[in-house]
């Protein structure tokens, strides 16, 4: 019974129908009390606001239960671990803690009704596809291959904007006092000026300041670039990875391939991975470790495996 629950609301499968029914009716609930939430600022809906609060009342219970049941089956989610370990990660994890802010201001944050906003963030788990790479995947992979470069590449930015904002402070005080107060309002003003177009509530008036704003505009276009450039191209990567693979999938092939696990597969035992996809596992790269693989040897994320499809396929 714990895993049927766990597979119903935890994996979101297409060929369970009771699973797909589940994230239906999660999803309506979500935007029910969303539609709830909102439709609750206009005053011309006040004389709803009994209804409101009971449709309200029952769709938190719902998220109550679905929290609850997510916290009972987390074993299954991270088999590695043992029982109360998997569900202390589980409750530490992103979406723990985004069930759990989603849950908790209704009752000891009244007031703060954008904590309860976060619950729009549990609409992404809805999108659990069945395939190898779905699109949320390949997101998350792409910033985690190439976050050692975003954060250069934000480390320059942040550079950038300090050494602008000191330098249009130096210049703009003394002819704009109180636009240019302190560096802070040095530090707006690059923000506003190399990341957008500016708000034109802080702009420099002193010819020297102009002539450093331009110079400091054409800066951000060309640094902002540099983490948008980083991200593309792994998206091409990973897209060009997930082509090779449909590719290899719906042909014949009787060479050597290798297959990146990501988020969905890992986990998964060698047997799991070879019955599913309908190949056989030859060895696993593992940071600078090479598996030769068992049966029951579970794949890490971030695992390269090297395998051959089947020709009886």
């Amino acid at each position: 019974m714990k895993r049927k629950i766990f597979n119903i609301i935890q994996i979101g499968d297409k060929s369970n129908r009771v699973s797909r029914a589940f994230d239906i009716f999660i999803t309506i609930t979500i935007f029910v009390n969303i539609l709830v939430t909102f439709l609750q600022t206009f005053e011309e809906f006040s004389r709803f606001s009994r209804l409101f609060h009971w449709v309200e009342g029952i769709t938190l219970a719902i998220f109550c239960v679905e929290y609850a049941l997510r916290i009972w089956t987390a074993d299954y989610l991270y088999p590695n671990r043992s029982e109360w370990k998997s569900r202390f990660h589980f409750l530490f994890s992103f979406d723990g803690i985004v069930d759990l802010l989603t849950i908790i201001p209704a009752f000891f944050l009244s007031g703060f009704v954008i904590f309860r906003m976060l619950r729009v963030a549990r609409i992404f788990h809805l999108f659990r596809l069945n395939a190898k790479y779905d699109s949320f995947n390949v997101i998350t992979t792409v910033l985690y291959e190439k976050r050692n470069q975003i954060i250069s590449s934000v480390f320059i930015v942040m550079i950038l904007m300090f050494a602008s904002s000191m330098c249009m402070y130096s210049v703009e005080h003394e002819a704009q006092p109180a636009v240019f107060r302190n560096a802070f309002s040095g530090i707006w003003w690059s923000m506003s000026t190399l990341l957008t177009v500016g708000y034109g509530d802080i702009y420099p008036v002193t010819a020297l300041g102009r002539f450093m704003a331009i110079v400091i505009a054409y800066l951000g276009v060309g640094v902002v670039a540099i983490p948008t450039g980083i991200i593309s191209a792994g998206f091409v990567e990973q897209y060009q990875r997930k082509s090779g693979i449909s590719r290899m999938k719906n042909a014949d092939i009787r060479e050597i391939a290798e297959i990146f696990i990501d988020k969905h597969d890992a986990g998964k035992t060698i047997e799991e991975l070879e019955s599913a996809d309908q190949i056989t596992v030859f060895l696993i790269l593992r940071d600078d470790l090479s598996i030769l693989p068992q049966k029951d040897t579970r794949v890490k994320r971030n695992d390269i495996i090297i395998i051959r499809e089947l020709e009886d396929k």
